[in-house]
């Protein structure tokens, strides 16, 4: 009878694990940052002048963040916080070039762990050990496997890179372009696997230097024929109309790179179950406030893109969202989406209910803040550290001496009217000011002077404020 019994289910057995629906595989992810393109620069934002046909489809089949804003606006530091969750005073890459402690708990490692493939490609700078041009050990990558990145240069048409052994190598023509066809490559076979991945692909452009895109995109740009944003004043107009030129450029081909991802994913068959993820590092004032680069509160050099497509099957359709999102908010973000639990050493907040239709995480407010001014914004030309605070409609910022700037951002737009000190706003600067010290409480920030956060860091800083680095 039991010989019976055992026969049956070795008959049945099979047609039950046959009739039982495969589980879906968690997504793929990914994840394309660019360097100090800033929120305005697309066409998708309303920006006249720059061609961006691919990005402008994007920003219809995905989730757009309209407030994004990259919590220390420079290179190092957002990054960091992309890959940790944590805030600058937290991880200590609060300035450019030193490195991220390698036991950090990163998106890549998070991910391994569970089963993903994880690539990198392009620019890293967040293993500031002296130099940008040196080899990067396996145990620097924080959980990276495939590996194609230098430090940082900017040199975009004679890009070096490293893979696994300090053999350096170059990518043919403009960097942008080659990295993009490697990148197809990694999706092409990832597409024969089962397994799931994160591509993390890193552009140089369009950072500076403006001139050096493609010459068929630079002839895409007329400096004279280029509509300015009403902050940028006279005395500085010519020289922006000459650097947006080139730095739309760059736009222009990171956008075409972009498109040929995208349809590599189709291609493929990856788009269904790959969330897409474009964003930048921090913008650029191009001349706006009669400023340039980045680490500022304004909103040029402050706001982000933030792309998010996500496959059909999450049941989250397309839309703008004015939640105020920040940097250290995206790892936990994404790995909620991909349904893996956020380590405890992350404090950005989760937005994938957000994404669902729920209530923003934030409370409508983030923020902005300048642990160390240092290079292009030292002291000898007006750096401040400072604490901002930033919702849809205000932003209201403080240096050490006291309340700066106020702006509302809906009726000035283009931040032209300071607001500070002002009768009529009174109430509203004391409520931005409670506002800023509730997060700055709730985020156990003492908001104290840049030197002491470097002694804290023991970094050796050189006399301009900024650490040594050999190209």
């Amino acid at each position: 009878m039991r010989s019976r019994f055992a026969l049956l289910l070795l008959l049945i057995l099979p047609l039950a694990v046959r009739a039982t629906p495969a589980t879906k595989p968690p997504p793929n992810i990914l994840f394309i940052i660019a360097d100090q393109w800033r929120a305005q620069a697309f066409g998708f934002a309303g920006d006249p002048n720059v061609h961006t046909p691919h990005l402008d489809r994007l920003a219809g089949e995905a989730v757009n963040f309209t407030q994004a804003v990259a919590g220390t606006p420079v290179c190092s530091p957002t990054r960091a916080s992309l890959l940790t969750g944590q805030r600058p005073l937290t991880h200590g890459v609060f300035i450019n070039d030193v490195p991220l402690n390698p036991a950090a708990v990163t998106l890549a490692k998070v991910l391994g762990s569970a089963g993903y493939q994880t690539g990198c490609i392009g620019k890293w700078h967040v293993d500031g050990n002296g130099s940008r041009s040196i080899f990067i050990p396996r145990e620097r990558r924080q959980g990276f496997e495939y590996w194609k990145v230098l430090e940082c240069t900017h040199e975009y048409n004679h890009s070096r890179y490293f893979a696994d052994t300090p053999e350096a190598l170059v990518w043919e023509g403009y960097d942008a372009q080659s990295q993009t066809r490697d990148a197809q490559e990694y999706l092409r076979r990832r597409a024969q696997t089962n397994a799931p991945f994160l591509l993390w692909l890193a552009f140089g452009p369009p950072h500076n230097p403006y001139e050096t895109a493609p010459a068929k995109y630079r002839a895409m740009y007329r400096p004279e024929e280029i509509q300015l944003r009403p902050n940028v004043p006279e005395s500085a107009r010519a020289k922006t109309r000459r650097e947006l030129a080139g730095y739309y450029a760059h736009c222009t081909a990171l956008d075409d790179c972009i498109g040929e991802l995208l349809e590599t994913l189709a291609q493929t068959g990856l788009a269904t179950n790959t969330i897409v993820v474009f964003t930048s590092d921090h913008g650029d004032m191009l001349g706006s406030q009669n400023q340039q680069r980045k680490q500022r509160p304004f909103d040029e050099s402050a706001r982000v893109p933030l792309l998010v497509r996500l496959p059909a099957d999450l049941g989250i359709a397309p839309a703008r969202l004015d939640a105020t999102i920040n940097t250290e908010d995206i790892m936990p973000t994404l790995l909620r989406l991909a349904g893996l639990a956020v380590p405890p050493s992350v404090e950005g907040l989760d937005f994938s209910g957000t994404l669902r239709g729920g209530v923003d995480p934030s409370g409508g407010a983030t923020v902005v803040r300048c642990v160390a001014p240092f290079g292009e914004y030292t002291r000898k030309v007006g750096g401040r550290e400072y604490r901002a605070v930033r919702t849809a409609r205000h932003t209201y910022a403080r240096d050490l001496k006291g309340p700066w700037l106020l702006y509302d951002n809906v009726a000035d737009p283009f931040q032209l009217h300071n607001l500070v000190g002002e009768p009529g706003s009174a109430q509203l600067q004391a409520d931005m000011e409670k506002l800023l010290q509730a997060k700055l409480a709730a985020q156990h920030d003492e908001f104290r002077s840049g030197p002491d956060y470097v002694k804290q860091w023991h970094y050796q800083v050189g006399p301009d404020e900024t650490m040594p680095v050999a190209p």
